[in-house]
């Protein structure tokens, strides 16, 4: 069951409106890194997870994120209101479609389910949801940076405060199953390789924690693979042996 309050989250109030930025704005509505790109992704995940309490979190912050979908199509509406028509020449995007929010990001792509990532596993869920978050937060401290209303920037500033209150929550649940720092899930065992790394990319080499104790450093890689074997394709074109002058 649904249902939807009029009242907005946190206050949306633009002194100064935007056309452009609007536009700008758009990333977080109908991008890579949006609102609904979150709230789709953590919605979907939920329906995956037998564990009560993670599912109840995915839940809880997936309609928060659909909260701030509808904080961020406000700011598009703030910015591209009627009374701002005359700055449209500007932003053919907005002349051509109308004010307010749309299903595409900053330079005009539609939104797209393949931005979702999801795959039925809790660990491997939650870890690209660090990501998203991640993603996000970065967007919105680019949006910050262009930024030069106090209004827009309040509001922006509690949306990616809320993208890091998301990412420690995901690292909680993570800790609680003891999978923040291991890498490890599903049911495949590796290799023996699994410890090993390689020095692959050679010249002004470092050690640090990523190729030190536990993992076995290989300085100078051999192949060990072989030549793959010979194959034949029918449809492919033959090369006959130019005879000889």
């Amino acid at each position: 069951m649904f249902f939807h309050r009029k009242e907005l989250i946190r206050e949306v109030k633009v002194g100064t409106p935007n056309p452009k930025f609007g536009q700008f704005l758009l990333e977080q509505f109908g991008g890579a890194t949006g609102e609904l790109t979150a709230a789709l992704q953590y919605w979907v995940q939920s329906f995956h997870v037998e564990d009560p309490g993670i599912r109840d979190m995915l839940q809880d912050i997936a309609i928060e994120e659909f909260s701030h979908l509808e904080m961020v199509g406000k700011l598009i509406v703030q910015h591209t209101s009627q009374k701002e028509h005359h700055k449209f020449h500007d932003v053919p995007l907005f002349a051509i479609k109308g004010i307010g929010p749309h299903f595409i990001d900053s330079q005009g792509s539609a939104w797209t389910a393949a931005y979702l990532n999801e795959g039925g596993n809790v660990v491997r869920d939650l870890r690209a949801d660090i990501a998203a978050e991640a993603g996000a937060r970065q967007t919105y401290e680019a949006l910050i940076h262009q930024c030069d209303d106090q209004g827009t920037r309040n509001a922006l500033v509690h949306l990616l405060t809320r993208e890091i209150t998301h990412a420690q929550m995901f690292m909680k649940a993570l800790d609680s199953m003891g999978k923040l720092t291991d890498p490890f899930f599903g049911t495949i065992q590796p290799d023996e390789t699994v410890n090993v790394v390689f020095n692959l990319s050679q010249g002004e080499d470092k050690r640090g924690p990523w190729n030190t104790e536990p993992f076995e450093y290989v300085e100078e890689p051999k192949a060990k693979g072989g030549l793959p074997p010979k194959f034949d394709n029918p449809d492919d074109e033959k090369i006959m042996p130019k005879a000889a002058e």
